[in-house]
């Protein structure tokens, strides 16, 4: 949502009329530029300019049509307005057709300049808008465009999904509920060598567990009352790609040591068959719950959770992270404006004060609600409650901000200044000034 500034550039030999205009857009704080030619204007646009053109169609060499021509060549969203003298409207409406965004008969008011240009720039400024957030969803082709944040947890999950996506290692996941842990298996799996093969997910927690080992395992025709033809289960499906078990905590006790015999051997049975097949694929897994604990307590099998966590990757919740949450509202925003066809709007203070001080107990996916209800221009939080930085003007919420990501780091380290400074890449002597200044010591 951070572009450069709108201006217009307005192409016109007669320099008093262009000493108008230029006047006009002024004293409506609407930054302007002018040139006497064609030719200069397309010495001054280049493929990033941010902005509209206004040209009279009548000048010395090339002429408004031919620039209209060559513009829309380079970037077919730019507005340009044309400026027609006396008879020249026939071929002004022929060049609306061509792509001319609208065109004004000389003589005209300051109003109707003020008003077209407007308009022109509300379009550029949208399109702009979107063609940002194409590109930014094309780069989720990277790790950084699909595992968004710059906080240090966020780089070294990068780096660690980076390190061993390629390799058949089996993944566990950890993290609250809407910390995000499908896309980093989703992650995993697109960045191998798996690929172009199946990517099954099965929510463990959401199965009632009398379908749970046909949904798994498979069964063949007549394997049990209602099984009329056979069915390929969720681990077959996955053959040569990953199978994805979210809330694997949930799994029943009787079907982990199945599970377990499949991970050890790499063959499978059938409901119903004594045959055994040959099943090669990479197991993720996800929890929000202590799986070691739970082996201790005997509520899941140890030696299931030890097959499982060959890799160890833990998602930190929202609250933790607080650097990235701006970051991903206006990630978030982009997507939703785009979705429902409507202008990105604009951060206000007060929006921005709640974001920062929320402690986002659904996380990511919390906070994507929350920019999807301001892209349709309603309330971001549903309710008014109290907010510790709740009618707090920009910088005062900027304070807030870092006050919670200092109290989060200080926490984590015991208090310890030296390792939260480095944890924060942050001078010690600044830490213990801020430190100080919020009275956190």
């Amino acid at each position: 949502m951070n572009q450069a500034p709108l201006t217009v550039l307005i192409v016109e030999d007669d320099p008093h009329v262009l000493l108008g205009c230029q006047q006009a857009l002024a004293l409506e704080d609407i930054a302007s530029e002018g040139v006497g030619s064609a030719e200069e204007a397309l010495q001054r646009i280049g493929d990033d300019f941010a902005g509209i053109v206004v040209s009279d169609i009548r000048l010395p060499g090339i002429d408004g049509l031919e620039l209209l021509s060559r513009l829309k060549a380079r970037d077919r969203s730019l507005p340009v307005v044309l400026i027609t003298g006396h008879g020249d409207i026939d071929m002004a409406v022929g060049a609306m057709r061509n792509g001319a965004y609208d065109f004004m008969e000389k003589p005209f008011s300051p109003e109707r300049l003020v008003d077209v240009v407007r308009r022109a720039l509300e379009q550029r400024g949208l399109a702009r808008e979107v063609f940002a957030l194409r590109r930014q969803l094309a780069e989720q082709s990277t790790l950084e465009g699909r595992i968004i944040g710059r906080s240090p947890a966020m780089q070294e999950l990068r780096e660690l999904i980076a390190n061993v996506a390629d390799t058949s290692a089996n993944v566990l996941i950890e993290g609250e509920t809407g910390t995000g842990k499908e896309l980093v298996a989703r992650c995993l799996h697109d960045f191998s060598r798996r690929q172009d093969q199946p990517f099954v997910a099965l929510n463990c927690g959401g199965l009632p567990e009398n379908l749970f080992e046909s949904e798994i395992f498979g069964h063949e025709a007549n394997a049990f009352t209602g099984a009329g033809k056979r069915r390929i289960g969720k681990i077959e499906h996955a053959n040569g790609g990953t199978l994805f078990l979210d809330e694997v905590e949930s799994m029943p006790i009787n079907l982990q040591i199945k599970l377990l015999r499949v991970l050890q051997e790499r063959t499978l049975e059938r409901l119903g068959s004594n045959q055994s097949i040959a099943v090669d694929c990479r197991v993720i897994a996800a929890t929000k719950a202590d799986l070691d604990a739970l082996g201790q307590s005997g509520q899941f099998r140890s030696d299931l959770y030890y097959r499982l966590n060959v890799v160890t990757l833990e998602l930190p919740p929202l609250r933790e992270r607080r650097e990235d949450i701006l970051q991903l509202f206006e990630h978030f925003l982009l997507q939703s404006s785009l979705r429902f066809d409507r202008e990105v709007p604009e951060l206000d203070s007060q929006t921005l004060s709640r974001l920062m001080a929320h402690d986002w107990p659904g996380n990511v996916r919390e906070l994507r609600n929350v920019a999807e209800r301001y892209a349709l221009g309603l309330p971001a939080f549903k309710k008014a409650g109290a907010s510790p930085a709740q009618g707090l003007g920009f910088s005062e919420a900027v304070e807030a901000f870092e006050r919670n990501l200092l109290s989060d780091a200080l926490q984590r380290t015991g208090g310890n200044l030296s390792q939260a400074s480095q944890e924060l890449g942050m001078a010690k002597t600044t830490l213990f000034d801020k430190v100080k200044k919020y009275g956190l010591g």
